[in-house]
């Protein structure tokens, strides 16, 4: 399974590498500047599955362009090993690289808070399964959240004790989302970014929507 859903994504994405070339978009739309300028963006990464999804749900819900604090997003790979440097995509989906596709979100805090950001990644995805979203298998595919201080590693874990005790607890499942400090980023392939706003009629993974 795991390999053939692999193969069919890999498959895509070189049809789409070629497509793209007539189906460009205005990338401006998905950027924003900070409504002060006397604040600095700040950074939230999450991983929640396959990244065409999870960027294209936050991107859907929180629009650049409509200025509800997600300032730009960029799709790539985290949390793996140290000596797994600027890993490609097939690097990552063979599981060699302990990566995660993960989201890297600049947002404007005045705008939006990091505890909403925290709240909607659990909204969108199943945060019980454990290196798996929907059909997709593989420590890739884990749940995940990346924290950039202590201040956000406090929230996302006082968020995680809510949810839970909300939404999973009552229904006898447990969250398995590993809460961790953000180490090395890197961008995915050019093809990767906006995937879905390129490809609307693309793969998206069936858990990526509001769930509450």
């Amino acid at each position: 399974m795991f390999n053939r859903l692999n193969k069919a994504r890999t498959g895509l994405v070189a049809f789409a590498t070629k497509a793209f070339s007539t189906n460009g978009i205005d990338s401006s739309h998905y950027r924003s500047a900070m409504s002060s300028g006397s604040q600095q963006a700040e950074v939230a990464t999450f991983a929640s599955g396959c990244f065409w999804g999870v960027e294209h749900v936050f991107l859907k819900y929180y629009p650049p362009s409509e200025n509800k604090g997600i300032l730009k997003t960029a799709v790539g790979y985290t949390g793996g090993k140290e000596s797994s440097k600027n890993p490609s995509y097939s690097e990552v989906c063979d599981g060699t690289t302990s990566h995660a596709e993960a989201v890297r979100i600049e947002f404007d805090s005045s705008v939006v808070t990091y505890e909403e950001l925290v709240e909607f990644f659990y909204r969108t995805h199943d945060p019980t399964t454990v290196n798996r979203q929907g059909g997709d298998t593989g420590t890739q595919y884990r749940s995940a959240i990346y924290t950039h201080s202590p201040e956000q590693a406090s929230i996302a874990k006082r968020v995680t004790e809510e949810v839970q005790a909300k939404h999973f607890t009552p229904k006898g499942k447990q969250i398995a989302t590993e809460i961790v400090e953000a180490g090395p980023w890197y961008n995915a392939e050019d093809y990767h970014q906006l995937y879905l706003f390129k490809n609307p009629s693309g793969y998206q993974c069936p858990t990526h929507k509001l769930h509450w």
